[in-house]
């Protein structure tokens, strides 16, 4: 088999090797299966009878992420998503419309009266901080903590596989003390803010332990934030490489949602998910047994060419386009409607304000570390008024 590493900017060529070669591979070096093919990681994401979420987690005061929804399996999932749901629902998200325009409009003119910035730093990433951090209620002037541990706990699974490192740890370690302080000064003052809807939703007269909510709300600023900001990094370096698709946005805004959904196919914000078999189970002509760690690589799927035609091109009106990008099953994020909607808002805020704007081509890009979100360091970025 041709040898062909993955590169972290472009892991594209390894995936489509992988999928025709390996497409379900055990990785002797670290005892992990790695899985590749879009029906294959279909199946290890929404199996939960087969394949656990919670299985192998580490629950402790040091590591809120591990007892949250993302970590855990039916029936415990479905009463926690439950009783989150009822505080985080369509409405709410779409109620925050306004706010969300409001803070693109300020950041976007900045960069406006510009010509050149660093997107990543000036506006995909302090959007969703700010949106995140007002959806909780938690002053303005702990924002800029927010970022530094959800990057931190990025980068500390440097290869995605040791969740016991030192790094990985140190973060949730500072977000559970801080969001205990929180929860405590929300309950004695609720207001009009996600923590204090928390504190109050019930299901059969069951409420969220201050464990469950702690873990909820890492949750939320990791996902919320490294996702998202990621998608609007994504996107906009995704159509400065295509420039015949992005004539049509800025002649069409409408176009917007099916390009953030291309985006979220082509560029994935989310590379690939863990899993751990819990029964013995065949997959791609190989068994993969109770006990052993998995890994389903959701950039590949959604760059397989059975399910999607001329898969490595991007088609921003490409139909029908059912990617994987936000998960599969019981774990379908519980977020996507508002990063769709930050993403929807972020773009067409930036178009409005600064006309097209592009990567500089002398920008020296630097991955993300890990193998879990996908995204660059900085973007360089020109208005070419």
């Amino acid at each position: 088999m041709e040898n062909i590493t993955r590169d972290p900017l472009n892991p594209f060529p390894w995936y489509d090797l992988m999928r025709k070669n390996r497409p379900v591979f055990y990785d002797e070096r670290n005892g992990i299966w790695h899985v590749f093919r879009y029906t294959d990681v279909k199946k290890v994401l929404s199996d939960h009878s087969s394949f656990s979420s919670s299985e192998g987690r580490v629950e402790s005061s040091s590591n809120p992420i591990g007892s949250s929804i993302i970590s855990t399996d039916p029936p415990r999932h479905t009463r926690l998503r439950s009783l989150v749901s009822k505080a985080f629902t369509p409405k709410r998200v779409q109620e925050m419309a306004p706010r969300i325009r409001e803070i693109a409009e300020e950041l976007a003119q900045k960069i406006a009266d510009n010509d050149e910035c660093d997107l990543v730093e000036d506006y995909s990433g302090p959007l969703p901080v700010i949106v995140i951090a007002e959806l909780l209620g938690i002053p303005p002037g702990d924002r800029k903590k927010f970022k530094k541990w959800s990057e931190a706990l990025v980068s500390g699974t440097s290869e995605g596989m040791d969740d016991t490192s030192t790094e990985y740890f140190d973060p949730q370690t500072a977000m559970a003390g801080y969001f205990r302080e929180v929860i405590e000064m929300k309950r004695k003052n609720p207001g009009n803010d996600l923590i204090s809807s928390l504190l109050e939703a019930e299901l059969d007269g069951e409420k969220l332990s201050e464990f469950d909510l702690l873990g909820f709300c890492v949750l939320l600023l990791v996902a919320g934030n490294e996702t998202t900001t990621n998608l609007i990094t994504n996107a906009l370096l995704t159509l400065s490489g295509n420039p015949e698709e992005y004539g049509k946005i800025l002649n069409d805004r409408t176009l917007i949602p099916a390009m953030i959904e291309e985006v979220l196919r082509f560029r994935s914000p989310v590379q690939s998910m863990f899993r751990t078999c819990i029964r013995d189970t065949e997959l791609g002509g190989f068994t993969i047994h109770n006990g052993e760690p998995v890994l389903a690589w959701i950039g590949s799927a959604n760059h397989d060419d059975e399910e999607f035609t001329e898969s490595e091109k991007f088609i921003m009106e490409r139909s029908p386009n059912r990617h994987i990008a936000f998960g599969e099953g019981v774990h379908f994020c519980l977020g996507a409607p508002l990063a769709r909607l930050e993403a929807k808002i972020a773009m067409e805020t930036l178009l409005e304000k600064a006309g097209r704007v592009t990567v500089r081509k002398d920008a020296k890009l630097e991955p993300l570390g890990g193998v879990i979100v996908f995204g660059v360091q900085h973007l360089p970025v020109k208005t070419e008024k």
